[in-house]
């Protein structure tokens, strides 16, 4: 018999539809989940089964009258602990925030998962002011990896990836200021989506500015765009959020990959891949190009942005502990600390150079977008690796932006990226690719994601317990 834990958000609701079973059913099915994994994985923080339950019961009574709230009624649901949730902690895991609150508001997107009907089931982990590439804090510890618990599951939205990948409800959502979805969907085999900036409302805004992306986390790309759906959207609390879109992500993922121009870039012109990663990744271009698509190999043609998006990204992260006590720096991360440390001289010339950097590139994506509908890369140049590192064994840097060279890139242009499971290395771990379009081009995006899913298929992309 099919457990309800491995199910997609998409199957979930043609049950609930059919009567097949019901949300008490299916959110039972994911707290079992919870219970059975989270001890070895430690994806949540918090849990609340009662207000679960709860929320599943008033779903399963709208399903019985036909008077459902939106298209996402009933799906258990996991929310990073960056929003805030109204009634819950959000404690950005961080010792500076006091449990206690009050807690009193919902994030844009809670809000609208709210009024869809998803059934929240807890927060999940993040490292602290979600500030790097793999999930551990002095708070809560670290969040291992579906695959293999001694390996990490990726950040800064770890504890949302090891969730959905675990079957602990099919849906979340993280932040992505630098790759902080899609280096966790990497990691775990499973799908997320770094949508166009603004595509997503945020409330509060981030202290690292316009780098930071709120970003669907699911199994497969139509759980994708079915969440992307309910989350996106005009909110008047966030002075850049883009206009409500007129029409379904979901209805735009029909069609296939012929005649779609894409530019496969190995590794942008700076970045170095492990073998097998390059392997899988160019099996995968190759499936793209029998789909149809015309693919040429090519490299966008910009420098390494690292250095520019240092500067956005730590002066961004000393501008969060003002609001903290003065020996704030002396309780945080200490890598945290010292990109703090290392930034916090920086002048506002050194910041609109770096802003001058990013508008560059800008253009430079927007003219190589007129040639080509899409770029693919690696998501990753490497799989995950053990829980007790912060970097690779033998890398140059512990700094998490020396093994994520494909991803803060976008976050720099604020480029729609989904990262899409393409195979699993001979380590057991899976690896990831990036499908990157321009600006406002989420449909495409997406549209191609599900195209290569149904190509390949993506019996990889579920460990089992």
């Amino acid at each position: 018999m099919t457990d309800l834990a491995d199910l997609t958000a998409a199957e979930l609701l043609d049950g609930y539809a059919s009567g097949q079973f019901t949300p008490v059913d299916a959110t039972e099915a994911a707290l079992t989940r919870i219970e059975e994994r989270d001890g070895d994985l430690n994806a949540f923080v918090l849990v609340d089964r009662e207000s679960a339950l709860a929320s599943a019961q008033e779903s399963a009574a709208r399903w019985r009258s036909g008077e459902t709230l939106g298209p996402g009624d009933g799906v258990p649901t996991s929310i990073k602990d960056i929003f805030g949730t109204k009634g819950w902690p959000t404690l950005r895991g961080t010792t500076l925030i006091d449990e206690a609150g009050p807690w009193e508001w919902d994030a844009p997107c809670v809000a609208r998962l709210r009024e869809t009907g998803a059934v929240l089931l807890g927060k999940t982990a993040t490292p602290e002011f979600a500030w790097k590439g793999v999930t551990d804090c002095s708070r809560f510890g670290a969040t291992s990896n579906p695959w293999d618990a001694s390996t990490h599951a990726g950040g800064s939205s770890g504890g949302s990836a090891a969730a959905v990948g675990a079957g602990m409800g099919p849906w979340s959502v993280g932040t992505d200021g630098g790759g902080s979805v899609r280096i966790p969907a990497s990691f775990t085999g499973t799908v997320a989506l770094k949508p166009t900036y603004g595509l997503i409302p945020m409330y509060p805004s981030s202290p690292f500015g316009t780098l930071a992306h709120a970003g669907p986390m699911t199994r497969t790309v139509t759980d994708t765009a079915l969440l992307l759906d309910v989350i996106s959207g005009y909110d008047p609390r966030d002075w850049s959020s883009l206009p409500t879109p007129h029409t379904s992500f979901v209805q735009s993922l029909e069609g296939d990959l012929k005649g779609l121009r894409i530019a496969f870039s190995a590794d942008l012109g700076f970045g170095t891949n492990d073998p097998e990663v390059d392997r899988l990744v160019r099996d995968a271009v190759k499936t793209l190009e029998e789909g149809g698509a015309i693919v040429e190999e090519v490299d966008p043609g910009f420098e390494d942005p690292v250095e520019p998006f240092h500067v956005l990204w730590f002066t961004g992260a000393g501008k969060v502990l003002e609001a903290y006590e003065d020996d704030a720096m002396e309780k945080i991360d200490p890598g945290l600390r010292e990109g703090i440390e290392k930034y916090q001289d920086a002048t506002a010339r050194d910041y609109l150079q770096a802003v001058q950097v990013r508008m560059n590139m800008g253009v430079q994506m927007g003219a190589f977008h007129q040639k080509y509908d899409l770029l693919v890369t690696p998501t990753m140049p490497i799989t995950s690796f053990d829980c007790s590192r912060q970097s690779p064994q033998g890398w140059s840097s512990d700094l998490w932006t020396s093994w994520t060279p494909y991803t803060y890139p976008f976050n720099m242009t604020q480029q729609p990226a989904v990262s899409v499971p393409c195979g699993v290395a001979d380590n057991g771990l899976p690896v990831g690719l990036q499908f990157v379009g321009a600006r406002n081009q989420d449909a495409a995006v997406l549209r191609a994601a599900a195209a290569y899913e149904q190509l390949e298929g993506s019996s990889f992309a579920r460990p089992r317990a």
